[in-house]
């Protein structure tokens, strides 16, 4: 088995060494010849209610961005990160971003927004160098 440590996960660098004759009179010596990125999976959830909701009124969104903790082999909350709230109209295909939220410091998220028609909200999380983008499934919220 192989551990790793959070503290562990973002960009990792290759090295390469060519050697064209098996001496070291001809050889080439490249430092950072490439680069990947170990990232930390994450999950983002969203609710918004009430469902259904009377045209004007308060929607309330909540959810959690989690992310693996590698140390527990569990999900944690992501703390203090930026967090899109997103809308789309029922028959429309696009997400448009309302406001940017904060995660508390369990990876919560809460906000509010006025109900104007029928559509689907998501949190859109863009990552980070140790933590890959994720959007949550949209929830749908029927306006009245």
């Amino acid at each position: 088995m192989f551990d790793v440590l959070n503290d562990q996960a973002g960009t990792w660098y290759v090295d390469a060494w060519v050697d064209a004759k098996g001496d070291d009179s001809n050889f080439i010596w490249k430092e950072k010849a490439g680069s990947f990125k170990v990232q930390r999976a994450s999950q983002l959830t969203v609710n918004a209610s009430p469902e259904p909701v009377k045209k004007g009124r308060t929607v309330t969104v909540t959810g959690k961005l989690s992310r693996a903790n590698w140390e527990t082999s569990k999900y944690a909350g992501y703390t203090n990160q930026p967090v899109q709230l997103q809308f789309r109209k029922k028959n429309s295909s696009t997400y448009t971003t309302l406001k940017t939220v904060r995660t508390d410091s369990t990876g919560n998220l809460k906000t509010t927004t006025t109900a104007t028609v029928d559509g689907y909200y998501r949190y859109s999380f863009a990552g980070t160098t140790t933590t890959p983008a994720v959007n949550a499934t949209g929830d749908g919220v029927d306006v009245q």
